[in-house]
């Protein structure tokens, strides 16, 4: 099926790695200019080689999400060179393990600023620019943990809960002027973040399982599954839908 993405401009943050990597990835190959938004120089450089050598078009530009000078200059980057932006994935994100009990304030702010800062600074400085043209699409990474309490993560649980909130409110105030803003919860995926954090387990293997049992399908989800879900809901075959939370977790948040 043709998904309508060849020569559309499209901002992925958080895309040297994971799940950001590979919807950068699938974007390219449908067509679409696609611009890398990371901070980690290495990483976003390594994707933005990897598309070339495919053939395909991507530009990487280092950002920190959490800095809105740093988000201005690659907005207006983009639009000096491309002169519009499509599509908005908002998926950079940091995780933090411990309860109430055990954070600090200074971990509490970090986390804020990007999960929660971050997505607000995109989707305002981009949505600016959507603006001017009446169309876009944003589509929200959030997780799981937005929508079910996830034990011993706290802080990620609620700025991903914001996420999903943030994309229910700027679905509706952008929606006069045709710009849609949907959101996934992915569960958890088996990304190199995960795989480096099994490999950190006194029983990885042990705990994978555990994790795999947790949902109805019986197995973690792979960075395509997700990375696909992103690619629908930021396509103009779903035009209908803004506001909407896709659950991709495996049936975690059903039980």
């Amino acid at each position: 099926m043709e998904l309508g993405f060849k020569n559309k401009v499209v901002i992925l943050t958080g895309a040297g790695s994971g799940i950001g990597a590979t919807t950068a990835r699938l974007f390219a190959r449908e067509g679409a200019k696609v611009v890398i938004v990371e901070v980690d120089d290495k990483k976003g450089l390594s994707v933005q080689n990897d598309i070339i050598q495919e053939g395909f078009f991507a530009q990487f530009i280092q950002t920190d999400v959490s800095s809105r000078e740093s988000v201005k200059r690659m907005v207006d980057s983009i639009i000096g060179e491309f002169g519009t932006i499509d599509i908005l994935v908002n998926n950079a994100a940091i995780y933090f393990k411990g309860d109430v009990l055990a954070f600090e304030e200074s971990v509490f702010q970090r986390i804020i600023d990007v999960n929660v800062k971050g997505v607000l600074l995109c989707s305002q400085l981009v949505g600016r620019a959507m603006l001017q043209k009446r169309s876009g699409v944003i589509v929200n990474v959030a997780s799981e943990a937005g929508l079910v309490a996830i034990p011993n993560q706290i802080l990620y649980n609620l700025t991903k809960a914001a996420v999903i909130s943030i994309t229910k409110s700027c679905a509706v105030d952008f929606a006069e002027y045709d710009i849609r803003v949907n959101c996934v919860c992915p569960g958890t995926t088996y990304t190199p973040l995960v795989e480096e954090a099994l490999r950190k387990e006194k029983e990885p293997e042990k705990t994978k399982k555990v994790l795999e049992e947790k949902r109805p399908l019986g197995r973690l989800g792979q960075p395509e599954e997700i990375a696909t879900a992103i690619l629908f809901l930021a396509s103009s075959h779903i035009d209908y839908a803004t506001g909407a939370v896709l659950s991709v977790d495996g049936g975690y948040t059903v039980w």
